[in-house]
């Protein structure tokens, strides 16, 4: 794929925006263009080829910006390839009700949408408590959002 892809987020605390890094960086590593920005910086999704956002989740539900950003950008997102992702709960208090892997409230927004792909990361590690050899395990261990990540640049290829 020529186009830009862009990976767009809400975070609270900053472990969505180091999701969304994350993924930049697998894809740039696959040759792929990709821009990292919050939502509120994105600009026109019409420049990108694809998209791909992400919210953290508080009590079930997405950040407020990345909703109007979903909502918002809706028709532009129904006409190319979209990927979700939601993060920061942790997996055994559980993200949504249900067993969901989206919040209830946007799913009419996404079915309209049709992503290839909803997916919810659950938690994260705080770098800043590990020891050196940890941190680097860590950085050079494949974990399941590299292979997320790694499963949108195949179907983009």
């Amino acid at each position: 794929m020529d186009a830009k892809i862009l990976i767009t987020y809400a975070s609270k605390r900053g472990a969505t925006a180091e999701i969304a890094e994350r993924i930049g960086d697998v894809l740039r590593r696959e040759g792929l263009q990709a821009d990292v920005l919050p939502v509120g910086r994105t600009g026109e999704v019409s420049d990108y080829g694809a998209v791909v956002l992400g919210s953290a989740v508080y009590l079930g539900k997405w950040r407020k910006e990345a909703a109007a950003f979903l909502t918002a950008n809706e028709r532009n997102l129904a006409t190319r390839p979209v990927w979700l992702f939601s993060s920061g709960p942790t997996q055994d208090g559980g993200a949504f009700l249900k067993g969901e892997n989206f919040p209830a409230a946007l799913q009419p927004v996404a079915d309209r949408i049709g992503p290839r792909s909803t997916v919810v990361f659950w938690g994260c590690v705080d770098m800043g408590k590990l020891n050196p050899l940890e941190k680097m395990a860590i950085r050079n261990t494949k974990t399941p959002l590299d292979a997320w990540a790694s499963g949108i640049v195949h179907e983009l290829a």
